[in-house]
């Protein structure tokens, strides 16, 4: 090799050298999904950290169906229904057999009151897990929400028969009566759902509304003024005390003045 064509040879190497450092430097590192910890840390936080934790993890990998669901159940409780519904059902597309992404599809139509886009999902989840109490428990809300009572009342006979005494079950079937006019059928089924472990503030507001609607004003104050501040108890108990004037008809719904504050027309989920 002549002398000009080693050093030609010797600054080439020289250069790329020199280059390789420059470009590992300027290469985006890629960042890998989160691992377990942290996913399940974020089980405990807001909801709106959810969703911008798991919008993050789903960007990383779009075939990821765990971020899919987490993803629409943060939604759906920020109030971005039709978002929820839609990202429930791009997790049906990469896994169609995905019981999860079934059920989030049928609490975020439920959520936007449009039940009936639902319930193929809640039957499909149905069929692919018989004995789970929380796609009938969805069902009966659903079947309530187009108006189909007989089928309602049967999904969650047969949500309790694999689940006996569940809280959430007993809410949502105490809720339907309330809507009927049947506060005292309401009643004995929401004492059954506040006696169990797993009761939580709504069963109990539920309870004070189906004892305020029966005139029962005490005792529903009562349980209002253990769970809620002031304020927000004191706006229930007029919501009840208009409710139970001759000729009033306000809304079923009260408005949320904290966060606390429930509003009673709502649906548990199962």
């Amino acid at each position: 090799m002549s002398r000009n064509a080693a050093l030609a040879a010797t600054v080439s190497l020289t250069l790329l050298a020199l280059a390789a450092p420059a470009l590992s430097q300027t290469a985006p590192a890629v960042r890998a999904p989160a691992d377990a910890v942290t996913r399940a840390g974020y089980d405990r936080a807001d909801a709106l950290s959810r969703s911008v934790f798991w919008t993050n993890e789903q960007q990383l990998n779009p075939m990821d169906p765990v971020a899919g669901v987490k993803l629409s159940q943060a939604l759906r409780e920020l109030g971005q229904f039709d978002r929820a519904a839609e990202t429930a059902q791009g997790v049906l597309v990469v896994q169609p057999a995905n019981v999860e992404a079934m059920l989030e599809v049928g609490r975020a139509h439920i959520a936007r009151g449009q039940a009936f886009y639902g319930i193929a999902a809640l039957e499909q989840a149905k069929a692919a897990a018989p004995r789970d109490w929380r796609p009938l428990s969805l069902l009966g809300v659903a079947y309530q929400q187009v108006r189909r009572p007989d089928d309602a009342r049967a999904a969650w006979n047969e949500a309790l028969r694999l689940s006996p005494d569940n809280a959430d079950v007993l809410t949502n079937a105490a809720i339907a009566r309330i809507g009927e006019g049947d506060a005292p059928s309401a009643e004995i089924l929401l004492r059954r759902a506040a006696s169990q472990p797993s009761a939580g503030l709504q069963v109990r507001q539920n309870l004070a509304l189906a004892l305020g609607l029966q005139g029962k004003t005490a005792e529903a104050e009562a349980i209002l003024r253990r769970d809620l501040p002031p304020e927000a108890a004191d706006q229930n108990l007029r919501w009840l005390a208009a409710r139970m004037q001759p000729g009033q008809t306000p809304s079923p719904a009260l408005t949320e003045a904290s966060p606390t504050a429930r509003t009673w027309s709502s649906l548990q989920g199962g």
